[in-house]
């Protein structure tokens, strides 16, 4: 069996994907009610390319609990799809469409304190909801997978000598996922056939010119437009004409309901790659990607992620490629969180 050394610290795990500091002031909780408290209002100062950009946003706090070894340094550095940052301040900063029908930008701060989160959620008009606040709640704990025990996870990876190798290079690692099926469809559509960083450049001239941004702890960040406003883009710089009919089914598709990840979830993986396929540019490759990269799971084996594959190979010290049974086979012990495993030795691993 290979030594891993031990040396997280030079090994950035920024996750390649062609589809794919301080401390800031503690944030109270309140009178003690919980996440419910609207505790302020901000006025907008940036502007953008849109004249349907709104002027006020509602700040409003929000708390998680974490299970187990959990960094929030490790998963906003992860670095994938069109996160890119190569630096931590202490917060992460996330500005998404809401779950549901997407028609709802928020924009969140997450800021870790020992065994809890806190979030500071930002949002364009009238204030959420207790439902809408709650569906923040969901949706952050399950892009920076705080939606599993991880504690299990830990000792999971503990039970393995594999495992509790490359997991002591970071035992605060958890995947970071895509914001919603909804987003990681548009990434495959804007990321197809380019460089990540081409991806990344589109992707914010589009949300320059039909979408929102908030200020999050001094940084501007961009949110991709809603389903409404893409059916309105006509065209992006850079972006071939080609693509704008696909992001328009995209849109059409998150209207009606198809790309809810709760809804993607309840199928079995192999069953919501079909149904992601009926969409146009969204192929075998990018079906996988949105299942396993923003639904969030935590045990769905992914089995096309080359570099996945080579890293398994290396830890266990296996001389030859590994056919799919293999794999199969092997991760049958990472059970119940074989996705989590996978991801763990790609990004952690040189």
């Amino acid at each position: 069996m290979p030594m891993l050394t031990n040396d997280a610290a030079t090994t950035r795990r920024h996750f390649r994907d062609t589809g794919s500091g301080g401390t800031l002031p503690r944030v109270g909780r309140g009178d003690g009610t919980g996440w419910q408290e609207i505790v302020s209002a901000r006025t907008e100062t940036d502007s953008v390319a849109t004249a349907r950009q709104p002027t006020s946003d509602q700040l409003t706090t929000a708390q998680l609990d974490i299970s187990g070894p959990f960094d929030l340094r490790e998963v906003a550095l992860m670095g994938f799809g069109h996160r890119d940052e190569r630096s931590f301040d202490g917060v992460m900063r996330m500005a998404f469409c809401l779950d549901g029908d997407y028609e709802r930008q928020v924009g969140v701060e997450a800021e870790q304190f020992g065994d809890r989160l806190e979030l500071r959620v930002q949002v364009r008009g009238d204030p959420l909801s207790d439902a809408e606040l709650e569906a923040v709640r969901k949706q952050v704990a399950r892009v920076i997978s705080l939606d599993h025990d991880g504690e299990a996870f830990h000792q999971l990876c503990l039970a393995d000598p594999v495992l509790a190798q490359v997991h002591s290079r970071a035992p605060g690692f958890r995947p970071a996922l895509f914001y919603s099926p909804y987003e990681a469809a548009l990434w495959s559509i804007l990321s197809a056939r380019r460089a990540r960083g081409q991806g990344i450049t589109l992707r914010e001239r589009m949300s320059e010119m039909y979408s929102a941004c908030f200020e999050l702890s001094g940084i501007r960040t961009l949110c991709v437009p809603t389903p409404t406003a893409l059916l309105d883009m006509e065209s992006v710089p850079g972006l071939p004409a080609d693509r704008i009919p696909r992001i328009h089914a995209i849109a059409k598709a998150a209207r009606r309901g198809e790309l809810d990840a709760e809804r993607l979830r309840s199928m079995s993986p192999e069953d919501a790659e079909v149904d992601l396929q009926r969409l146009p540019g969204i192929g075998p490759f990018y079906s996988s990607l949105i299942v396993i990269r923003a639904c969030g799971h935590a045990d769905a084996p992914s089995l096309g992620e080359l570099r996945s594959r080579e890293a398994i190979q290396h830890a266990y010290g296996v001389d030859h490629e590994l056919s799919d049974a293999e794999l199969l086979a092997l991760s049958e012990s990472w059970r119940p969180f074989r996705t989590w495993v996978t991801v763990m030795m790609r990004a952690l691993l040189p």
